[in-house]
Parts: C-alpha cells; sequence; structure tokens
C-alpha cells in the first residue's frame, strides 16, 4: 500500500502535513512531528508588520529615515519578536535549524495582506533553506468602499511579487470569504501559485453583553468547520492546475478520508496535534492505512478526488438544486 502523494511538486511519504502552530517554533516538537510520521512541518508565520517594524527600527537608529511605521509598533516591541517569540533574523536562524534536523520539507510561512518590501524576505527564507513559502493571506476589508476585485487584485499582486522573489514552491493560504473563488484560484495559480491552503479561518472578537467589551481569543478548529473547505475542495481539484492542501477541523481519520475524497493533496492538522501532542499524528496516518486496506485501496491516488465534482456523475449536488431538494424534502442536518 502506497500512501505516497505530491504537493508543491513536492514528494511526500504521505499526506498528513503538520500545519503552522506556535509550537512549530521549537526544534524538539518538529523533530517530534516527524518520528510521529508528519510527512511536511509548516513553520509559524512571519508577520508582515515584523519585517516592517524591524526595517523601520533600522532606519530610525541609523537616522536614514523617519519611524514611518507606527501601525506595526502598536502590535510588536521595538525587537520586532512578534507573537510567538521569534523576529525576522531569528526566523532565518529556525528555518537553517529545522532543515538540518530534519528529513522532511520544512515549509517557511508569511503573514501579510498588502504588496510591499516585506515580500523581499521571501528570497531570504529560500537562502535559509526552506523547501517552500506559505503566504498566509489574512485580510479583513474593514474598508467598505473596498470592491471584491480590488480585494482579490491585491491577493493577485502579492503572489506575484512573491514568486518574483523566489523560485521555490509556493502556496497560499486563503480564507473562504472572497467573491470568486474558482476564479481568484486559477489567477493566483497563473500568477505563480502552486498550491492553495484551503482555508484560513479569520478570527472574530465577541461580545460581551455585561461588560460591553470586544472580548479577543483562539479557538481550536472543530470538526464541525470542516464542510466549507470540503465543499470547494471539492469544486477545485482538478480544475485549477494547483495542488491543494485541506485545513481546519481534521481530528481522526475519517476527516483526512473525506478531504482526500474530494481532491484534497494533503491534509494539515494543527488543533488535533495541540489537542493531543505529535503523537497523534501517528494514529491519522496508522487508521488512514486501515481504512484503505479495509476498501482495497492499494494507493493515496486511487482515491483522491473520487468525491469531487469534476468526477461525480451528480454534479447537481454541489449546486442550486441540491439546496432547492433539500427545502422540499425538509432534511435538515
Amino acid at each position: 500500500m502506497s500512501l505516497a502523494t505530491h504537493y508543491l511538486g513536492l514528494s511526500l511519504k504521505n499526506p498528513v502535513v503538520a500545519s503552522a502552530a506556535p509550537v512549530n517554533a521549537q526544534l524538539d516538537h518538529l523533530r517530534r512531528l516527524e518520528d510521529a510520521g508528519a510527512a511536511a512541518v509548516v513553520l509559524p508565520s512571519l508577520f508582515q508588520e515584523q519585517i516592517e517594524a524591524e526595517a523601520a527600527l533600522h532606519d530610525h537608529l541609523t537616522n536614514s529615515a523617519a519611524y514611518n511605521s507606527p501601525e506595526a509598533s502598536d502590535y510588536f516591541p521595538p525587537t520586532a519578536a512578534g507573537p510567538y517569540g521569534v523576529g525576522p533574523d531569528a526566523y532565518l536562524d529556525l528555518i537553517s535549524s529545522a532543515r538540518a534536523a530534519l528529513s522532511i520539507p520544512v515549509i517557511a510561512s508569511l503573514n501579510g495582506s498588502s504588496e510591499a518590501g516585506w515580500i523581499e524576505y521571501a528570497k531570504l527564507m529560500q537562502q535559509a533553506g526552506a523547501d517552500a513559502l506559505e503566504l498566509n493571506m489574512y485580510f479583513v476589508p474593514v474598508d467598505i468602499a473596498l470592491t471584491g476585485q480590488s480585494v482579490e487584485d491585491r491577493y493577485v499582486d502579492i503572489v506575484s511579487a512573491a514568486r518574483k522573489a523566489t523560485t521555490i514552491p509556493l502556496a497560499v493560504k486563503l480564507s473562504p470569504y472572497l467573491s470568486s473563488l474558482g476564479n481568484l484560484a486559477q489567477r493566483l495559480h497563473k500568477s505563480g501559485a502552486n498550491g492553495l491552503v484551503l482555508f484560513n479561518r479569520l478570527l472574530q472578537p465577541d461580545i460581551d453583553p455585561v461588560t460591553l467589551r470586544l472580548v479577543e481569543g483562539v479557538h481550536l478548529s472543530t470538526r464541525a468547520e470542516m464542510p466549507l473547505p470540503l465543499f470547494w475542495i471539492a469544486l477545485l481539484a482538478g480544475r485549477t492546475g494547483a495542488s491543494l492542501a485541506a485545513s481546519t477541523g481534521v481530528e481522526n481519520a475519517d476527516d483526512v478520508v473525506k478531504y482526500l475524497l474530494a481532491g484534497a493533496d494533503v491534509v494539515m492538522t494543527t488543533s488535533a496535534v495541540l489537542r493531543h501532542g505529535a503523537g497523534h499524528v501517528t494514529g491519522l496516518i496508522r487508521d488512514l492505512e486501515t481504512w484503505m486496506e479495509a476498501r482495497q485501496f492499494a494507493s493515496v491516488s486511487d482515491l483522491r478526488g473520487l468525491m469531487s465534482w469534476k468526477r461525480s456523475s451528480h454534479k447537481e449536488r454541489y449546486g442550486r438544486p441540491s439546496y432547492i431538494k433539500m427545502l422540499e424534502t425538509g432534511v435538515v442536518g
């Protein structure tokens, strides 16, 4: 039985990838993930604001320019260490150390929302030894004057800039809240993206009705969030030319199987690892093998995309006819 797959042009021993998480900044944790069977690891993100804050601080200290990034200073200390305690220089060291310590691919992550000089940092990540780069497009269009077209153009511009700066494989992590995801997927691929990660979650604040304050917090994803990325992976599989990575809600091997059947090339998990530890990856892979053996699948490629829109004989189930039928029959989930 072969669990081998390809993602971004990289050959992987299985489809289970450890996605970006704060603990992935620790070399010992990365080793545990490899020992558990993870086929690749994504390092935690380096943020646009960190890079711009460090550059602005350098300009200020050398009197070459006025401090021009007050917004960044609101989020990061003068060292631009960021939320994981890893600043731009230390991040390059992390890439180099991880690359030397691991035999599996190491994917660096850049998190930003606009095209600017920070993209040039992608070149340094490549030079540090990253096998691939994941662009995490975390952008909230709070300006209601922005059109959907302008938001999607912004994403394409960022990818184009990153592609010019690097030659390593490039993945783009998107949120689902875009006006025409399929068309954008095609544009991103044509602009140089080798793959898409579906999806990034927007971390919306809650409201405390007692204190009348916004309450912020990060909640680990659950299986209840799977249907949306599952739906879009099934719609995009085999239709864009880009590799597809599933992200969100993976808890057990059944979830891995669902994403593969929809058409994902790899399945990423963070929340399950944070809940159960790096060893949870071993169980995901073992149970995937058991599932495949019981149904006589000889390889991951045999089952990938079997339930995708492209290969479905009931394409209407992904569109409006299915919606109407469910309302008529009273079927609710």
